[in-house]
């Protein structure tokens, strides 16, 4: 699919979607649970829909839609491969749940996502006990528990999805775990998992130097759960209010522990006006000038910084480029490529994204299959100085399905094609 952006300005009110990390992550556990939960606002991305079929998959029944989900919980081991669709966050989680059977269960993906290395998800589980085979280091890959338990050291440098993984499968561990995470990025993604946890009646003990301990035995207890807004797919709209006019975005939670909230403190930088109460979220166009950022525990800003950025007077730097090359595209040189069709030169110095602000021309740019690529494009063509089209634009579905819509109703007197 083709999507045609006509440069405009912007204002209006919207509703943010539903935060898939969060709606995966109440999906497993009510799912985990023996009994009946009720999930809201669980929206209609790819990611999540992937989590639904996994869990039917395994032994749960779930009905109803993106707005109410009844899942009665009580897993089951599936003898049937596990699809997991494009999602990294599926594959790393429910890779470690499935550990708690003491049969083989496979799973495996597609996209980007097959080509993505596993290393960091058989480390965890080999480590406590469980048997794993993969495809040379990449999917599909074969779990086979039961998981047992014990104290473990893991590299949380690239990924905290596998330790997502980990903590959530935990509670079934024949004894109890410890995971002593080194080098820990992404720690929100983290302090969100536990929160959770928490929610669904399972304690996670949080010990120094990134140390984590849960007691095996514990169970988690059904409930009714209300899915908070996306601050990822947020971040898109907040960025399109501070460069083209203004924007208003509800269902947002300023208290949350989404990583992404930090889009706030760069868009202060840059000199963006904000307004923030508990359920509105305005953002206003200011003199927007180069910011310095650090995006190590919040890789997934790069695109929508790098669209602030482009509109920024200056150079802006961006650290944690080290954290872009396990995503749905290497997202660095992805960013590099399609940012420098628009005339936005991007140069990679180590760690460090160095991006330098100036005039948006009218191009044809790709997603390369990378939702956040597209919309970053989207967004960074409010200004430019002509049409953009963006190819393979249907990648957004698998986080933000809405986005071209609720970007067109913003828009003045400007239709999206």
């Amino acid at each position: 699919m083709k999507r045609l952006i006509a440069p405009s300005e912007v204002k209006g009110k919207l509703k943010a979607p539903a935060s898939k990390s969060v709606a995966q992550r109440a999906i497993a556990m009510a799912s985990m649970a023996n009994g009946h939960s009720t999930i809201y606002n669980v929206g209609n991305s790819n990611d999540s829909l992937a989590a639904i079929d996994i869990c039917k998959k395994m032994g749960a029944s779930i009905s109803g839609d993106g707005s109410k989900l009844s899942i009665t919980g009580g897993l089951k081991w599936p003898s049937d491969e596990i699809h997991c669709g494009e999602s990294g966050l599926s594959i790393r989680m429910f890779s470690a749940i499935a550990s708690i059977f003491d049969k083989p269960v496979t799973l495996t993906g597609e996209g980007s996502l097959a080509n993505r290395p596993m290393s960091m998800i058989t480390d965890g589980l080999t480590k406590l006990g469980v048997s794993c085979t993969t495809n040379n280091g990449k999917l599909p890959i074969t779990v086979n528990g039961p998981i047992m338990g014990g104290i473990i050291e893991v590299d949380g440098s690239l990924s905290s999805q596998a330790i997502t993984g980990l903590l959530m499968a935990a509670p079934f561990a024949k004894n109890d775990v410890t995971i002593r995470v080194k080098n820990l990025n992404s720690r929100p993604y983290i302090d969100l998992t536990i929160q959770l946890m928490d929610e669904f009646n399972v304690k996670v003990d949080r010990q120094s130097n990134d140390a984590y301990r849960i007691v095996s035995g514990q169970k988690y207890s059904p409930r009714n759960f209300n899915v908070e807004g996306d601050w990822s797919g947020a971040t898109f709209m907040l960025v399109a209010g501070a460069i083209a006019g203004e924007v208003d975005i509800t269902n947002l939670n300023p208290k949350s522990l989404q990583a992404d909230k930090a889009i706030i403190e760069a868009l202060m930088n840059a000199g963006a006006s904000i307004s923030i109460d508990e359920s509105n979220i305005s953002v206003r166009k200011g003199n927007l000038k180069a910011f310095d950022f650090d995006a190590r525990n919040c890789p997934d800003l790069f695109p929508p910084l790098v669209a602030l950025a482009a509109n920024c007077q200056g150079k802006t730097k961006i650290l944690g480029v080290n954290r872009l090359h396990g995503k749905e595209s290497d997202r660095a040189a992805t960013l590099q490529q399609e940012f420098a069709k628009l005339g936005v030169n991007i140069e990679i110095n180590n760690d460090i994204m160095i991006v330098e602000g100036g005039t948006i021309k009218s191009a044809t740019t790709h997603s390369h299959g990378d939702h956040r690529i597209a919309m970053a494009c989207a967004i960074a063509a409010l200004n430019a100085n002509g049409e953009v089209e963006i190819e393979n634009a249907e990648a957004v579905n698998k986080s933000y399905p809405d986005f071209f819509e609720d970007l067109q109703k913003i828009q003045i007197n400007q239709e999206n094609r």
